[in-house]
């Protein structure tokens, strides 16, 4: 396969980011390389047909295959899940929960999710996305002595509230989902419960992160991250939900569906069925552990002092070498002037503004896709610690450069 473009304007900036994603450790943890056969999916001919409506009930003619496909995709989501019902049409995370929201709630209802600075998505309920405009969301957090989720404290809030909706699930949370006890809450002040797993949907579909199944009304998730998918997302559901979150979707929010894309999910579905897939997540959460237990050493502060999953938070504020607030950006520039590509966070607690965070956010499905173990862990661990340690000498950074390349090489996927 190849990844040539005829337009030469094109293909230069594609050639460009091709050379970045080799010569780099990309580890900001929303983000991963999807197989070589999950891109030509993706840039196949599907895309050239439109396919309004749902497989057996179009309203254009011509879609044979495309409903082929799209029956595939939902079946192989299924099996990899334990879904009673999916629906493979949303073009990403946000507007998935978006049509959850919309298929069994009225605007203005109230939903409990989890605050944004403390690790929640967008769309759990951030007054500047549509979800904090359209719904009254209350939130839950963290606790401020351990970074973790007090459960007993979520049922408080939500037996005092009495939301409509719990929805749980994180974007910066280091450590494993309790998915059935968020479910019990749900059930005991007769809520619907919404699990947005898009962080850890590969480590749940490979049985080493708790599931949300068969616990929850809703499941959403991306396609990409620890999946290893096209940039995409799902919704999974009850079956006695599926015809009202079919329509959420479609017409509800979107007209014709991205077969392209749904081929794509197609082949990761089937890529993430396979053995192989099992072993890759182990992977992950070994590697996570091995490179947080590195960072430790050299007294970088994690926000809850680890991590299960594939993701890692470091609070510089805690930092003895930084030692305050604010230096998100600034650390996440140095470092990937060494070459490692990680994104400026908020930490939970965090007294600078959301512009300015304290914190950094990395993980590893990358590096572990590539083929890199636990002993190239304890060596970009360093390199991190190095880079923050120190942060004003540019031939540290200079040499770990040159390193990170070297190292590349070796673990070349494309």
């Amino acid at each position: 396969m190849s990844f040539w473009i005829s337009d030469k304007e094109v293909n230069d900036i594609a050639q460009g980011e091709l050379q970045r994603q080799k010569e780099t450790l990309n580890m900001i943890p929303s983000e991963n390389f999807c197989s070589k056969n999950v891109l030509a999916a993706c840039g196949s001919v599907f895309n050239n047909k439109y396919a309004e409506g749902y497989p057996g009930r179009r309203y254009y003619q011509g879609n044979k295959f495309v409903d082929e496909v799209e029956r595939l995709a939902i079946e192989r989501a299924k099996k990899l899940f334990g879904a009673e019902h999916v629906n493979v049409q949303p073009n990403s995370g946000s507007p998935a929960n978006m049509a959850v929201y919309m298929a069994v709630l009225e605007k203005g209802d109230k939903i409990l999710g989890m605050d944004l600075s403390h690790g929640g998505h967008l769309t759990h309920g951030s007054p500047v996305n549509f979800s904090g405009k359209d719904y009254e969301f209350i939130s839950y957090g963290v606790e401020k002595e351990n970074g973790l989720v007090d459960m007993e404290k979520v049922r408080e809030i939500a037996m005092r509230e009495r939301p409509k909706m719990i929805v749980c699930g994180a974007t910066a949370y280091p450590r494993a989902i309790d998915f059935k006890a968020f479910a019990d809450i749900a059930k005991e002040i007769g809520a619907y419960c919404l699990a947005d797993i898009s962080h850890v949907a590969g480590l749940v579909a490979s049985g080493i992160h708790p599931s949300p199944f068969p616990h929850f009304d809703f499941v959403t998730t991306t396609t990409h991250k620890t999946l290893r998918g096209p940039r995409s997302a799902i919704i999974m559901c009850k079956d006695e939900f599926a015809s009202t979150v079919d329509k959420a979707v479609f017409p509800g929010l979107q007209g014709g569906p991205h077969e392209h894309t749904i081929a794509g999910k197609a082949v990761a579905f089937g890529e993430a069925l396979k053995p192989s897939f099992e072993e890759y997540s182990r992977q992950i959460v070994k590697n996570c552990a091995v490179l947080a237990e590195t960072l430790k050493k050299r007294d970088i502060n994690l926000v809850s002092g680890g991590t299960d999953n594939h993701l890692i938070l470091i609070d510089l504020a805690k930092t003895t070498s930084v030692n305050r607030g604010g230096m998100g950006h600034s650390v996440a520039v140095a470092l990937e002037k060494a070459g490692i590509i990680v994104n400026a966070n908020s930490v939970p607690f965090d007294e600078s503004p959301l512009f300015r965070p304290s914190g950094i956010r990395l993980g590893v499905p990358i590096l572990t896709t590539m083929g890199m173990k636990e002993n190239e862990m304890v060596v970009v661990g360093n390199w991190i610690a190095d880079v923050i340690n120190h942060m004003s000498n540019e031939s540290v950074r200079d040499k770990i450069r040159k390193e990170v390349k070297e190292l590349c090489k070796r673990f070349c996927f494309y």
